[in-house]
């Protein structure tokens, strides 16, 4: 058995711009980490009244933030990546969705995090629950990290888990936007968490699960 779950909205509401720009403060420079809150103010307000696409919008935030890491190591980075996790998405994890995966595990499955996010910001997540990490990878360039190819987004979310596991459907698959109809139309069980208005539509018109409400900006 094959379960897929997205990330962020799905298994928590944190932000891993927010966990960066705190190790920011607590490790590099708490005056940038101000000048990084302050330089999103703007963008933010728009996407939370809907203005500009809240999704895109936290995925292109997530690439720009990868610049805040300074003189970049492979042990700096998963410095950051465990301190976001730990005092961000973990704190905010979705309780509900993440027991649902230990039973699921429990049960034998095997249980994978399929994100957009970067693999190295997953990883300690998926660590806690004994599952497996499907994400955009990076490398660290001259003290840069920077992807090494395309967001594992929409459609290509799909393509990389059914190429990576050699299949063709999964058995149970979470998602929480539009975004993770690609991944939802794969599974035997498609389940919305906490579903963005967008989705909830095609999730009642298809007779798909839902679970939760949807959120204010959704």
């Amino acid at each position: 058995m094959i379960v897929i779950s997205d990330m962020m909205g799905t298994l928590t509401t944190g932000s891993p711009f927010l966990g960066l720009v705190d190790w920011v403060k607590h490790n590099q420079s708490k005056f940038r980490a101000n000048l990084y809150m302050a330089s999103i103010m703007p963008a933010y307000f728009l996407a939370k009244n809907g203005l500009i696409d809240w999704q895109k919008w936290g995925q292109d935030l997530m690439i720009k933030s990868l610049a805040y890491i300074k003189e970049a190591t492979p042990e700096k980075l998963v410095h950051a990546s465990e301190w976001i996790v730990e005092q961000d998405l973990w704190k905010k994890r979705r309780e509900d969705v993440v027991l649902r995966l230990l039973a699921h595990r429990e049960d034998g499955a095997d249980v994978y995090i399929a994100s957009s996010m970067v693999e190295p910001f997953i990883e300690p997540f998926a660590r806690r629950i004994g599952a497996k990490t499907i994400g955009t990878p990076v490398e660290i360039v001259n003290g840069r990290v920077r992807l090494t190819g395309e967001l594992v987004a929409n459609e290509k979310k799909i393509e990389q888990v059914l190429s990576r596991l050699g299949v063709e459907r999964v058995d149970v698959a979470y998602g929480d936007t539009v975004m993770d109809i690609p991944l939802l139309e794969h599974a035997d069980r498609p389940v919305a968490v906490h579903p963005e208005k967008r989705l909830k539509a095609v999730a009642l018109e298809r007779g798909w699960e839902i679970i939760g409400d949807t959120p204010a900006y959704g």
